[in-house]
């Protein structure tokens, strides 16, 4: 009896509907090791799960991928997908199509965080001296975070609230799910790039699935090489990631991250106004002290001025010269007095007081005086001193009779 021949693809068709209706292979988790994982250019994941005895092709679409996967597929995970066993009739191949996949437990997450935070620790990622202070008062706030999400807006409220002088500017990142590590690490290049004042990288809480993106070593090591202090305000308050360790500062939630960012502003405007305030005061007394100090060298000045020292050179020899001559005329006035009186003596003295009673004073030419006949001889000139004038004579005989006084 000879058997109906079937074609290729019809026994392809039929073993597909076979796995269709079969609600076994509908919904069916699947735990196995990663191999071969690759990421397509369109945006789709595939990966092949195996054990120690088969393996089994397995594809994540990338709508799924974007929904269902929360941390970065990698080879030798321990994964368990959950999704729908399909048949590709062109290649006669059957697949897993995942909708989710997590890891095989979260004692491998949580051993996996730990051997990492033990390693950067050891490389002294965390040393507080590699803090770097926030800025006091930025004018530009970089945001690390999804762009739809809640956490952007509430940073976005929060910074206006307390300074709407602050410009925010947004990286949008992917923060969660395959690829999300190296698009956070794409957020913080670019905010470096621009040069903003501060960065948050930020998300809502979630799992441990949900937030590994933040504890991937390439985003550890982002945040620790970036130029710019770093504020991590990643999850909920109980939530801790790597890059809480490695940023400069740590801020329970993102709302909190924008408080820590920025002062409020009209905290900023009191102190301003207290400064304006002390610095009028402290201007205003340095303008009196100056006014002051300018007051006494424009006196020290003028007093030093040549023409000034010129005028009191002159004063002091014009008094000087005046108790000059009111010495001098004293003295003259007492010298005057003592030769009136000298005077008046001498004429009393005189010989010509004398002479005035027929008596006269004599002298020979040279105008010694006549005392006696002895100093005479006949020819020689004499001069007769009388009280109403002066005889000059000559001697014609001379009679010697005796000394007459």
């Amino acid at each position: 009896m000879v058997r109906k021949a079937y074609s290729v693809s019809q026994v392809n068709a039929y073993v597909k509907g076979l796995f269709e209706r079969d609600g076994l292979l509908r919904g069916i988790c699947i735990q196995g090791e990663v191999s071969n994982c690759k990421l397509h250019p369109s945006g789709h994941l595939y990966f092949t799960l195996k054990d120690s005895g088969g393996q089994l092709s397995c594809v994540m679409w990338e709508s799924a991928r974007l929904r269902g996967l929360s941390f970065e597929l990698r080879e030798g995970q321990r994964v368990q997908a959950t999704g729908d066993l399909t048949v590709y009739e062109r290649g006669g191949t059957y697949q897993l199509s995942a909708r989710s996949i997590r890891l095989a437990g979260v004692g491998q997450l949580y051993e996996q965080y730990e051997a990492l935070k033990r390693s950067l620790a050891l490389e002294g990622l965390f040393a507080p001296e590699h803090k770097q202070p926030l800025p006091r008062y930025p004018r530009t706030v970089g945001i690390v975070t999804a762009s739809s999400g809640a956490a952007l807006q509430d940073i976005r409220n929060i910074l206006h609230r307390r300074n709407p002088y602050v410009q925010p500017i947004l990286a949008p990142a992917q923060v969660q799910g395959f690829g999300a590590a190296e698009s956070v690490v794409r957020g913080l290049r670019r905010l470096c790039a621009l040069g903003v004042d501060v960065i948050i990288v930020a998300r809502g809480g979630g799992s441990i699935e949900d937030l590994w993106a933040f504890n991937e070593e390439a985003v550890a090591r982002a945040v620790y090489d970036c130029p710019i202090p770093v504020i991590s305000g990643v999850g909920h308050e109980t939530d801790t990631t790597i890059i809480d360790y490695v940023a400069d500062r740590r801020a329970p939630t993102p709302s909190a991250a924008a408080e820590l960012a920025v002062c409020e502003s009209e905290a900023l405007e009191a102190q301003l106004v207290d400064f304006h305030a002390d610095l009028t005061g402290a201007m205003t007394a340095r303008l009196e002290n100056a006014r002051s100090e300018a007051e006494l060298l424009r006196r020290l000045l003028t007093a030093q001025r040549p023409q000034n020292r010129l005028l009191r050179q002159r004063e002091e020899r014009e008094r000087l010269g005046k108790a000059l001559r009111q010495a001098m005329d004293g003295i003259l006035r007492e010298r005057r007095h003592e030769l009136a009186l000298l005077s008046e003596k001498m004429r009393s003295l005189s010989p010509l007081r004398r002479i005035g009673k027929g008596y006269g004073y004599l002298t020979d030419g040279d105008g010694r005086a006549v005392e006696t006949v002895g100093q005479l001889s006949a020819g020689n000139e004499l001069r007769i001193y009388l009280a109403d004038g002066t005889v000059r004579a000559i001697v014609a005989d001379i009679e010697k009779e005796g000394e007459w006084e």
